[in-house]
């Protein structure tokens, strides 16, 4: 009796064991790694991310290009003609004739610019005078032009311009008053002239300010120098 009783207390012990591991067991926290989560299927596999298209910077645009040093706003050639008969010039250049000049107004120059101006060929040192009377406004070292003279007209709404030259003449200064055919300078290869290519750059423009010198409408010299 005492055998039986020794062996079912051992059975009921073994089964009480047996239920409080099998309780233990299903309150065993869920793993943590994320890869076990999905292994045992408690998380769903994530979609693929739609990424968000970066913006697009459009940088601002270039600055456009500087007016260069004779340079002026668009011009016309025509507005010469309103001139001629009643603007009294005379060729800037000592020992040239009218009747030798060229028309080069309208040549083509480097950078996609126009002349806007007149050469005139001399030797070197040939005298440069004043085509018409006025104040001498500015005496300018160019990097284009060369040394240069800026005259402005006596009814300060021209403002003829002088390039390449060699030198200035004596005297000649920013405030200056000149006669027409008073000596101011020399003729010169000076500036972007090229080496031994010696003559006048002469142009001639109209000015809505007379102190925004540099600033105005170019016009063609030629028909108010070739008479």
């Amino acid at each position: 009796m005492r055998v039986i009783l020794i062996v079912l207390v051992t059975v009921a012990g073994l089964g009480v064991l047996l239920w409080a591991r099998g309780r233990q067991m299903v309150g065993v926290p869920a793993p943590t790694n994320l890869n076990q989560k999905r292994a045992s299927g408690s998380v769903p596999e994530a979609s693929p991310s739609t990424s968000t298209p970066t913006a697009t910077i459009t940088p601002p645009p270039e600055a456009g290009p500087t007016i260069p040093d004779n340079q002026a706003n668009p011009k016309d050639a025509t507005l010469a003609d309103n001139f001629v008969g009643t603007l009294n010039l005379i060729v800037p250049v000592v020992g040239v004739r009218p009747d030798q000049l060229l028309d080069t107004f309208t040549d083509a120059r480097s950078e996609g610019r126009a002349h806007d101006a007149i050469d005139i060929p001399a030797p070197q040192g040939t005298q440069v005078v004043a085509a018409a009377d006025g104040e001498i406004i500015k005496l300018f070292q160019s990097e284009r032009g060369g040394t240069t003279i800026y005259q402005l007209s006596t009814d300060r709404k021209l403002v003829f311009y002088y390039a390449h030259l060699q030198r200035y003449a004596d005297g000649i200064m920013a405030g200056k008053f000149v006669k027409q055919g008073e000596v101011i300078a020399y003729v010169g290869d000076t500036g972007n002239a090229g080496a031994g290519n010696f003559h006048l750059h002469f142009s001639i423009s109209i000015v809505a300010d007379p102190k925004r010198y540099w600033d105005g409408t170019n016009i063609n010299p030629y028909p108010l120098l070739h008479k």
